[in-house]
Order: C-alpha cells, then structure tokens, then sequence
C-alpha cells in the first residue's frame, strides 16, 4: 500500500458520521439559544428555512427533554436543562461576576436596588448589593441574614428547602417576633404561602419587611445530586437568588409578572449560554 493510498485511509482524514435528526434538532436548539427570548413557531421556522409541522416535532422532542419548554402565550423558550448546562461549567466566582453585572442592568433599569444572596445552613446572606442612585435610597448591607418570614429571598429559599432544614429557623424566628405564637398554625399558612411561590417560580413580599418597600425574588438554579429531592434523579436547586427591591410604586404587584420577564431577560443576557 502506498504512503497516499494509507493517507487517504487514515482515521483522521475519513468523514465521520453522524445522526442526521439529532443535528436537525440541536439546529432548532441554536436557534432559540441564539435569539435568547421566547419565538413563535413560525419565526423558528423561517429561522432555519424548515416546514413549522416539522419544526413543531422537533420541539416536542426538545420540550420531553427539557431542553425548550411551551410558555401560556404559545412561543417556545429554553428548558430548564440549558440554563443548568450553562451554569454547570461555571465557578462562583465566575457566577458572582455574572450576576453582579445582571444586577447593575436591573438597577439602571428598572432604578431599584438588587441584591444577591446565597443560602447558608443558617439562611440566606446578602453577598452582593447594588443600590439604586434613585432618591429612595434601599440598602441592603452586604452579610445580613434574611429572613425566612418576611423577606422575599428568604420566602424564595424555603420554597426550595426541605421541611426539615427550614423548620427550627422558621420556629425561631415565630417565637422571636412573639413567645406565644401558635407554631402549628404559623407552618399551615406558611406552606400554602411556599406553595404559591412554588407555582410561580419566584416570590414577592409588599411591606412585610419594611413599610411601602416591595421585593421580588428569583432564584439561580444548578443541578446538584446533594439537593433536597422532590423526583428522581438530580433536582433543580438554587444556591444563589437575585432579588430587586424597590418602593410599592415602582414594583406594583399588578405588574409582578411583566416585571419578572423584563429581570429573566436581562439575567439571560449576562449569564453564559
């Protein structure tokens, strides 16, 4: 055999194969990554020049897997399985720069002040605050515990937790507020509370922390195989929460849902993809 004839036959010069539907999908994939906020069908279509009821079954695969999901509206977004893909190559530092430069954005736009807190075995802590240059100054200082009762970081990070961890924390804070509170009671309407922000996906407090102050709270989720379980297999867990915080006339609970989109879209654009 001759030295050309082995070249040509070597491994490395020879084409790999590949699966055909597999790259189609992932083509689908880069494009919803690519424009980084929810399409409609036939944009995603014209996107990649595809019949949409062709474009439509590979979504379906995608959404089984959770790597896109089907919001209310109808448009198609990112699962929950790329977003924990992205984090997963990250350090903390590299998150903390991230999310501190998601911060500074929703500051400037929306003028409220946003702080970054990361769950403890004793609660959440603020490790980072940015405060609003509007005229009502918020500040969060930079080590405080939140709390569990009263906060919306602290409300976010119980939904997350089990019973178990959150329990005595929550009891002590009942009994500091007041020695002959009804702790039974106290668990019941805090469950259903934990409930609702489950179903939501975030957590608002208006004036239960400070007079005419609101807060919203969204979590920072990874995949991690020590989290609390609620399935099978590795779980959704936040470790870090990113939370605006401003005056009753600036975070009306009217508008919680527009304004939790307007914070997802800016934290999308800064934390990799």
């Amino acid at each position: 055999m001759s030295s050309s004839q082995a070249s040509k036959e070597s491994p490395s010069n020879k084409v790999q194969g590949g699966v055909q539907s597999l790259e189609v999908g992932l083509t689908v994939l880069d494009v919803l990554i690519d424009h980084n906020e929810p399409m409609m069908l036939k944009e995603i279509a014209q996107a990649i020049d595809m019949h949409p009821a062709k474009v439509h079954r590979y979504l379906v695969s995608l959404i089984r897997k959770d790597y896109a999901r089907q919001i209310e509206d109808g448009r198609y977004a990112l699962g929950n399985r790329v977003n924990s893909l992205s984090y997963s190559g990250l350090n903390q530092n590299n998150l903390l720069e991230h999310l501190t430069r998601a911060a500074t954005e929703i500051k400037d736009a929306m003028q409220c002040s946003v702080q970054i807190a990361k769950w403890f075995k004793d609660g959440p802590v603020v490790i980072q605050s940015v405060e609003s240059d509007s005229p009502v100054s918020i500040i969060t200082r930079i080590g405080s515990r939140m709390p569990l009762t009263t906060s919306a970081t602290g409300r976010l990070f119980a939904s997350l937790q089990d019973k178990s961890t959150i329990k005595a924390l929550l009891n002590a804070e009942w009994l500091d507020a007041d020695t002959n509170a009804d702790l039974d009671l106290k668990w019941q309407h805090y469950e259903q509370l934990l409930n609702d922000i489950r179903s939501k996906g975030y957590a608002t407090v208006t004036g239960d922390m400070l007079m005419g102050i609101s807060a919203i709270s969204l979590p920072i989720s990874t995949l991690s195989n020590s989290a609390p379980e609620n399935g099978a297999g590795q779980t959704q867990y936040a470790e870090y929460a990113l939370t605006v915080i401003g005056t009753t006339e600036q975070l009306p609970e009217t508008q919680d849902q527009r304004m939790v989109e307007a914070i997802q879209h800016i934290m999308r654009k800064h934390l990799p993809s």
